[in-house]
């Protein structure tokens, strides 16, 4: 009778914890080195294998066994190395065209890519029967006497 009632409240508590433990976002090294920049070498601090960067990595893994969140860690190394160690360029001034440039280009070929649709199906008139595309006239002629020389 006993387990029958702590069972509801066991699966209630087990669900309190999976919820929980949901909510807090988990992060991992490898995770945040492929979206920081070593400040020395300027590539990924995953492909990087300087003393510096060693460094910067020992450094991420301790704020990760902390507990810290992305953003937590992220803000830190801002704070220790500067804005370029983001592999992220800032939406504002000159680095927002890093957003917009690929945009607009997508946008543009859509554009083009729609108008030559267009133009290509109000040129191309379809056939008006079985013998739209055969030749006629001379040409007609030519290939009648081309066909009957070759007597396939």
């Amino acid at each position: 009778m006993l387990a029958a009632a702590a069972l509801p409240l066991v699966a209630a508590l087990l669900t309190l914890v999976a919820t929980a433990s949901a909510a807090a976002p988990k992060t991992s090294v490898t995770e945040i080195e492929g979206e920081v920049m070593c400040p020395i070498c300027g590539t990924l601090l995953e492909l990087s294998d300087s003393p510096q960067a060693q460094r910067e990595k020992a450094y991420v893994a301790k704020l990760v066994a902390a507990g810290k969140s992305k953003a937590e860690i992220k803000d830190a190394l801002v704070t220790q190395y500067g804005r370029s160690v983001l592999a992220q360029p800032k939406a504002s001034g000159f680095d927002l065209s890093a957003y917009l440039v690929p945009l607009i280009a997508i946008v543009v070929a859509i554009v083009l890519l729609g108008f030559s649709v267009l133009r290509w199906r109000r040129t191309g008139s379809p056939p008006d029967g079985p013998t739209a595309g055969a030749p006629r006239g001379a040409d007609a002629e030519r290939l009648e006497a081309d066909l009957s020389r070759y007597d396939l």
